[in-house]
């Protein structure tokens, strides 16, 4: 039987616990065995962060410590042997090149699903690769007890179906956070708000380095 792959790919510029979280619960539904953090040296669609990204060899390194104690979470720097602009389509190419006995999926958010039709050949990504869509604003939450809102988190697979993965038993809490609020926590000295969504060996070594001063 093939090994499940979903590939969460992104700058993590910095990797924080929303990052984590969303693939734990993936992986919690059993829909794959792993999720790989793809570290991608530059998003295609994202241009102008060329100016504030840390260099990708230490992004690798944060993310190595955010998932260093979780067997089924894994870091991968596949993209760095990639040509640059790393595309999403050549990644999946690739992989699927490098390791033939795994099957490969994909974890885009909610907002990178609705521009879906400017990725490069995101139309053959469909058309081979389930994708998982976690929806990422409070139109696609569902308020739950004590105030808490969870995602609404779909596996659109390759065939066309459509299925649901959030559920009673299943829940993906919605992470009202981005990098870049986290970046700039640490550019005002926020540093409480900056820990709160960090590992605290992330958040160690980005102080400790001064990364983001």
């Amino acid at each position: 039987m093939s090994r499940r792959i979903a590939i969460y790919g992104g700058s993590f510029n910095p990797i924080h616990n929303g990052h984590t979280s969303i693939a734990r619960a993936v992986c919690e539904t059993g829909v794959v065995d792993e999720v790989w953090f793809m570290v991608s040296p530059l998003n295609p669609l994202k241009k102008d962060a060329a100016k504030t990204i840390l260099p990708t060899d230490i992004r690798l390194r944060l993310a190595d410590l955010a998932v260093e104690d979780v067997d089924f979470l894994k870091v991968s720097d596949f993209e760095t042997h990639l040509p640059i602009p790393s595309y999403t389509y050549t990644t999946l190419t690739e992989l699927e090149k490098a390791y033939p006995g795994c099957e490969f999926s994909l974890i885009v958010g909610q907002d990178n699903w609705e521009r879906f039709s400017r990725w490069y050949k995101g139309d053959e990504i469909k058309a081979a690769h389930d994708i998982i869509v976690y929806g990422r604003n409070e139109e696609n939450g569902n308020q739950q007890q004590g105030g808490a809102v969870f995602a609404q988190v779909h596996l659109y697979r390759k065939d066309g179906s459509v299925e649901r993965l959030d559920s009673d038993d299943h829940l993906f809490k919605l992470y009202d956070i981005s990098s870049t609020q986290i970046r700039n926590a640490f550019k005002t000295h926020d540093l409480p708000f900056a820990a709160k969504w960090l590992h605290p060996d992330v958040f160690r070594h980005i102080l400790e380095n001064a990364l983001y001063a």
